[in-house]
């Protein structure tokens, strides 16, 4: 009886050793493709950088060539795109007030209260 259960028990463990290695086979295969898949975004995004290069100097030729600073017309956008965040922040009970009227209508239209 000692030698059965002692086999059994090695066999459990081959077994258990048989799945660990092909779970880990499994694993080395997702990390290649991983790999591949993180080299294929560098590379496209390394090519998008560059179009985005090549068009922000197009653009800027554009510009110089009608005229236009870029340099403040980016300040402009830059001060008018925080200008809205530094409202928002200062008038979130104003905004808040047009929702409670929203609900208001609302609950009046729906007939819940006959």
């Amino acid at each position: 009886m000692g030698l059965g259960g002692a086999t059994k028990k090695l066999q459990k463990v081959a077994d258990m050793g048989e799945e660990l290695y092909a779970r880990m086979n499994e694993l080395r295969e997702q990390i290649v493709e991983v790999r591949e898949t993180v080299q294929d975004t560098h590379e496209r995004v390394a090519a998008l950088e560059n179009k985005v290069d090549q068009q922000a100097a197009l653009l800027e030729a554009i510009a110089e060539s009608e005229g236009i600073d870029v340099d403040e017309l980016l300040t402009e956008v830059a001060i008018e795109e925080a200008e809205p965040a530094i409202t928002d922040a200062e008038g979130d009970d104003p905004a808040a007030v047009p929702d409670a009227e929203d609900g208001d209508r609302g609950d009046t239209g729906t007939g819940s209260g006959e």
